[in-house]
């Protein structure tokens, strides 16, 4: 047995110990971050990022883990522990207050760290009295999908440079009176189900306009209302330092509707969620 898998093997056997004494209300990892297993532990739930993962983990027989989908997007360790909570949150697999253990790793490769969350402050606009619950206004197929766009245009950009992007989800009549055309409307004109964000034919058309200035405008079930839109609203104060006015948007139309914001920054490929005028998580492609 090599000392990669060894180590694999202890972690997740003491990640189970873990579980048990804090009382944790699951335990993370990427399926393709464990070394082959015949079962699991208890209260075990298994991250794919690809067809083949979820394949791997069918074979599982008996353990019955929960299985949860995440973009296939390249992150450092404590990124992929960030994008599996908030996709683990927003299908209400955990929630706020509880303990949670991630095992985590170089990506792509054998687990070889142990990360114990209590899920709170980070994660409160999830649970916000003020907001509804995403799945009330914003599909969460929806939400999962602008997010892992918006990380793929991160990580890839478009034709082999970086691009930045603005992707506003939800509350449309709102954002649209707070907003106004820099272009024609490329999507005007075409039938909702033609130019929905959860069709597979709409990924490359998306990344396209990525190019024009502006944010993209989204239905909360997905319908793509417009690009090439400028957001009047705006907030600066109280920004993380370096952010500019496509993070100030951001944040000003967040915090005057009920909507959620994508921003894909052209310096770094930095995506980061914001809601209710507030960044809620970021995350940094640690490759091309």
């Amino acid at each position: 047995m090599s000392e990669p898998t060894r180590v694999s093997q202890l972690l997740l056997e003491s990640a189970a110990t873990l579980a048990q004494v804090s009382n944790a209300r699951a335990i993370v990892a990427c399926i393709d971050a464990l070394p082959e297993l015949d079962a699991v532990p208890a209260k075990m739930v298994l991250v794919a990022r690809e067809e083949h993962d979820l394949e791997r983990i069918k074979k599982l027989a008996g353990s019955n883990p929960i299985t949860l989908s995440v973009p296939n997007v390249t992150l450092n360790r404590f990124g992929q522990v960030k994008l599996a909570a908030i996709i683990a949150l927003s299908n209400r697999i955990i929630d706020l207050g509880d303990t949670v253990i991630f095992l985590t790793g170089p990506f792509r490769s054998l687990i070889d760290s142990v990360v114990v969350l209590t899920i709170g402050s980070e994660y409160e606009l999830f649970d916000t009295t003020e907001q509804p619950s995403i799945d009330e206004h914003i599909k969460r197929a929806v939400f999962h999908r602008v997010l892992g766009l918006a990380l793929d245009l991160g990580q890839h950009g478009r034709e082999g440079r970086r691009v930045g992007a603005l992707l506003v989800v939800g509350d449309v009549k709102n954002v649209r009176t707070q907003s106004e055309q820099m272009i024609l409307n490329p999507f005007k004109g075409y039938d909702a189900k033609h130019r929905n964000i959860l069709d597979d034919k709409m990924t490359e058309t998306v990344k396209e306009y990525s190019s024009l200035d502006g944010a993209f405008i989204i239905r909360g079930n997905g319908v793509i209302e417009t690009a090439g839109a400028r957001i009047k609203a705006g907030i600066s104060e109280g920004l993380p330092s370096g952010l500019g006015a496509r993070h100030a948007a951001a944040a000003g139309i967040t915090a005057n509707t009920r909507s959620i914001a994508f921003t894909v920054s052209e310096s770094d490929g930095a995506v980061r969620v914001w809601r209710a005028g507030k960044l809620l998580a970021s995350f940094e492609p640690s490759g091309r």
